[in-house]
């Protein structure tokens, strides 16, 4: 395993993610900005836990194609459009789906969410940047 996750003492005491990944690897995987779109630039989904959801199985798109899998993940920064907190359930609805499905790590890896004035087109709602590490 390329990517240990672990939650010292000290820090916020929470059960959705990880807050420290220690990755032990030799190629590192900086991932662009994915979004909810086809290959063609299609959006997928017009809400946010889909968009969070569809976006996640791109990584898992990219980071397959590297040579890798979800479970590589190290860290993952998502920007939303508009972020307020009452958008944090519907952000882990998203996230938990790609657990559930696409193998995502189970408690996640360290986020970062950012809140975004606007993506590159406006039914965009979320972009997630990805780092995974590979043996």
């Amino acid at each position: 395993m390329t990517v240990q996750l672990s939650h010292p003492e000290g820090l916020l005491e929470q059960e959705k993610y990880s807050p420290v990944a220690s990755a032990i690897g030799t190629r590192l995987v900086l991932l662009a900005g994915q979004a909810a779109i086809t290959p063609s630039g299609e959006v997928t989904a017009s809400d946010l836990a889909g968009q969070v959801h569809t976006a996640l199985q791109n990584v898992a798109v990219g980071v397959t194609g590297a040579g890798g899998s979800l479970a590589d993940v190290a860290r993952l920064t998502i920007y939303v459009v508009g972020w307020t907190p009452e958008m944090a359930e519907p952000l882990y609805d998203g996230l938990a789906r790609a657990q559930a499905s696409d193998g995502l790590a189970v408690p996640l890896p360290p986020i970062t969410v950012i809140g975004a004035q606007a993506l590159w087109t406006p039914e965009l709602l979320v972009e997630i940047e990805a780092t995974a590490v590979l043996s």
